[in-house]
Parts: C-alpha cells; structure tokens; sequence
C-alpha cells in the first residue's frame, strides 16, 4: 500500500513538471521557440529641447534638411536691397583709394599759370562718388614732399560726382610759373594725389619739368573735382 502511494506522488509530481515547462516555452514566441533578442534600427531624437537642435540645445538650421549646418553664406540675385561689400560700404558710397586710377592731364597755361587736370578714374566694378577737393603733393624720387601742401581755391563750389565703371572726374592743379614769379623751385618726380576723404595716395609720374616750392608766388592752388577729364 505504501508502495502505491509513493508511486502516485512521483507521477503527480512529474506532471507538474511538464506542464511548468509547457507554460515556459510558450511565453517565449508564439511558435513554441525561443528567439533571440532583436535591435531596432533608427535614430533616437535629441534629449531634450526642439528636435531641430544639434544635442547641445543650439538650433540647426540647414536649407538641405541634413542635420549638420554647412556655415556658408549666400546672396540672393533678387534681393531689392542694394549689395553691399564685407566692409558694410554701399553701391552708392564714394570711391576709394583703391577703386581708383589717377593721372595728370596736360597742360593748359594762360595768363602766367599752369592749369593741370588732375583725373580720377573709376577702376572698379560699381559705381562710386567723388566729392570735394583732392590731396596733392610733389616728391623727389626718395619720397619726400617739395615745398608746402598745395591750397584749397577760395570760392569752390564742391558737387557730388557720380562715377559709373571707366567714368572720370578731375581737379585742377594751378601754380604760377615760376620764371615769370621769380620762385625757387624743383623739380618733382611723383605727384602724391590723395582721393576725397581717403588716407591712402596715388603716385602719379611727373613729367612737367620744375614746380614752385618757396619764395615769392610759389603757393599752389587746387580746384574741386568736377564730372570729365578736363580736357
């Protein structure tokens, strides 16, 4: 009678078993067999902050829609404001230095004067102004200026010189010739022309043999610019 019981508790407990075990393999899938773990693929959002952020909460904004801002600028040809340089100066400024080309006109004496054109031409590819009076000064071949600053002409009248690429504007340089004043003088190998409201000048060569640089009568005089080449 013993023995029976033993063997009733040993089957009872080996059914018990294989159910367990039933019940274990089915949670695993639905098919009966367990599986092995699986990776999503895709890529996780920023934590935190707009989703447009590159991760350090600094927006990125990009015209490709890629994530990285390539940091280039562009101009649009349609804009309806004028273009302007890196420099922040307009289409409508004036003329600098280095925009420019200078020369000197021949000569057009009267009365015991020289009369020079000084001429400014615009060498670059927008449209400037000049306005006012130039800077001018002789030097000899090292550099150094002969005689004073020239002087402003009493009773210019200075306009507003609009150049378009190539256009010229001139001054006038006047001084009294020396062999009828009496001046000592020397003779220059540059002429220093400096633009309206510049710093930096151009050297022009000399070749109109010797100017007044002291004594009596030796000032030399300069107009305001006007439109031309004063020729």
């Amino acid at each position: 009678m013993a023995n029976t019981s033993q063997s009733l508790r040993r089957a009872a407990l080996l059914v018990s078993a294989v159910a367990v075990l039933g019940l274990t393999t089915a949670c695993n899938n639905g098919s009966g067999t367990a599986s092995s773990p699986q990776t999503q693929s895709g890529t996780a959002a920023p934590a935190g902050g707009d989703a447009s952020a590159d991760g350090s909460g600094t927006p990125v904004t990009s015209s490709s829609g890629s994530d990285t801002a390539t940091g280039s600028d562009s101009t649009s040809s349609g804009s309806s404001t004028s273009a302007s340089s890196s420099s922040g100066v307009t289409s409508s400024s004036r003329c600098h230095t280095s925009e420019l080309r200078a020369k000197v006109g021949g000569n057009d004496p009267g009365a015991g004067q020289e009369n020079f054109p000084i001429v400014l031409t615009n060498a670059s590819g927008r449209t400037c102004t000049v306005r006012g009076f130039p800077g001018a000064a002789f030097l000899n071949a090292s550099g150094t200026q002969l005689g004073d600053d020239p002087q402003r002409e009493s009773g210019s009248t200075a306009t507003t010189v609009t150049l378009k690429p190539g256009q010229s504007a001139w001054a006038g340089l006047t001084f009294s010739n020396p062999e009828i004043s009496g001046a000592k003088t020397a003779t220059p190998s540059l002429l220093a022309v400096t633009p309206p409201d510049e710093e930096d000048s151009l050297h022009v060569k000399w070749t109109n043999g010797a100017v007044p640089v002291s004594g009596n009568s030796s000032s030399v005089r300069l107009t305001v610019f006007s439109a031309g080449t004063g020729a």
